[in-house]
């Protein structure tokens, strides 16, 4: 397993949100959750202007095994996206946390930040998942 970064915050779903400054925060997938997809072979990515609510779905990761839905750690609006992912979806397999993000939200209430999980709180979510 690899290093889990400990400038992140995570949703049990496996989804992480760095928050950037100034009220951004960029979202993608954690390093086992691109494990336990495979090869990507496709992601659907929010357009730019979209809110996304907190706990919805709002884009799609879609490997050779499985379609799995991204869920917003935050409700905001998307200011960015990586739309490298389009033509490189692998990126995501070989960067999760990188290279591989997904979407930018300016976030609209910080407060949600605080109903994630610290780094420490999901490596211990993902060592009950194993047992």
């Amino acid at each position: 397993m690899s290093e889990i970064p400990g400038d992140l915050k995570f949703m049990k779903s496996h989804e992480w949100a760095r928050i950037d400054g100034d009220g951004k925060v960029t979202v993608g997938i954690s390093d086992h959750a691109q494990g336990l997809l495979g090869d990507l072979v496709y992601v659907e990515l929010p357009n730019v202007g979209d809110r996304v609510e907190a706990g919805n779905a709002c884009a799609v990761v879609e490997s050779v095994k499985a379609a799995s839905d991204v869920y917003a750690p935050v409700t905001g609006k998307v200011i960015s996206v990586n739309s490298a992912l389009t033509d490189k979806p692998e990126t995501i397999n070989e960067d999760a946390y990188g290279e591989g993000w997904i979407f930018t939200v300016e976030i609209e209430d910080a407060d949600q930040l605080n109903e994630l999980l610290a780094p420490d709180d999901y490596a211990e979510l993902l060592e009950e998942e194993d047992h």
